[in-house]
């Protein structure tokens, strides 16, 4: 286990070696000047050659490349040319709404692939409401968070359309940068609950799309394993339908969703930049596409790792934990 950790490890600092690689590169090729994209596009020819020089970009490449990696190394990410501030402290600030947000979302869809996967096997009302979260799971994101919105919020007035916390409410002052954990740990169950109505939206047009993939990978799993001979054993020992579901046939038809989780989850890190836009939510995703309308690499180089890592975090997780459910993978 130990030997699998450690070559999962070189393996991410790999990933993240070539992407910050790429990144580099691509700041060379692209016609955008972070310079001119600092001081404005009616800053004079002379002040956008100083912030050149002050940037380092007026260097050799290899020299640049060469000092970016020093600062890569010391955890520095540049300074943002669009909020003038280092990019870490600007990953501090938001990333703690975008990782509230795929929580809720992550958790959320997989509590609805189980409920439609389960379901499918005992009602037909159930198959209608899994079909349907196919249907919404398999349209484009932003259809999906159009659709909601407009049903959800401008029809119904069920849950506000944006933001993560109502105007007249001061956000707690807490360790966690959650507002519904932050809310909890200072007993303002106000903001718990005001946070809570924020996420609804987002969090479900985050969800859909996962739950409809994964759903369908389970409802598939657990109708192959219902087939096995081991389960009609276990049947023919008086076991229930409940026993029978917890005991064997979702342990052994979670490992397929489990892979299925993985990629859906990569593609929710890219999923949350279209739904932060169209919710106004303040996080890592609203930020990236506001510094990809400014040219702001640093700050496109910083949200990129941030995510990279996230990913290679959540996949090192499920793949523990697809061996642990099934004996048969092994992590040595």
């Amino acid at each position: 286990m130990i030997g699998y950790l450690v070559a999962r490890l070189v393996g991410a600092l790999a990933v993240l070696a070539g992407m910050s690689l790429i990144v580099f590169t691509l700041q060379q090729i692209i016609p955008a000047d972070p310079a001119r994209a600092a001081v404005g596009p009616t800053a004079p020819l002379t002040t956008v050659q100083l912030k050149r020089a002050e940037l380092g970009l007026d260097q050799p490449m290899l020299e640049q490349f060469g000092r970016y990696v020093q600062r890569l190394s010391r955890g520095e990410l540049g300074t943002s040319t669009r909020t003038h501030r280092p990019v870490t402290q600007d990953l501090r600030q938001f990333l703690p709404a975008t990782l509230e947000l795929m929580s809720f979302g992550f958790l959320f869809g997989v509590a609805l692939a189980v409920a439609s996967a389960l379901f499918h096997l005992s009602s037909r009302i159930a198959l209608l409401l899994r079909t349907l979260l196919v249907a919404l799971g398999s349209a484009p994101i932003f259809l999906i968070g159009q659709v909601l919105a407009l049903l959800l919020w401008y029809r119904l007035d069920w849950f506000p359309g944006g933001g993560r916390l109502d105007a007249q409410l001061i956000p707690p002052d807490g360790p966690t940068g959650f507002l519904v954990v932050d809310g909890l740990l200072r007993g303002r169950l106000r903001i718990c609950a005001d946070a809570l109505h924020h996420l609804a939206l987002p969090a479900l047009t985050l969800a859909l799309p996962l739950s409809a993939a994964v759903g369908r990978t389970l409802a598939s799993s657990i109708k192959g394993v219902l087939q096995q001979t081991y389960i009609r054993t276990a049947r023919i020992k008086g076991l229930t339908d409940g026993e029978l579901l917890r005991r064997h046939v979702l342990r052994n038809a979670a490992p397929a969703s489990l892979a299925m989780l993985g990629v859906q989850f990569s593609i929710m890190c890219t999923n949350v930049m279209i739904v932060e836009s169209l919710f106004g939510w303040p996080g890592l995703g609203f930020y990236l596409v506001q510094s990809y309308a400014t040219s702001d690499l640093p700050a496109i180089l910083g949200v990129s790792m941030t995510f990279a890592a996230l990913y290679l975090s959540v996949s090192v997780l499920l793949d523990l934990l697809q061996a642990l459910l099934d004996p048969r993978v092994r992590v040595l």
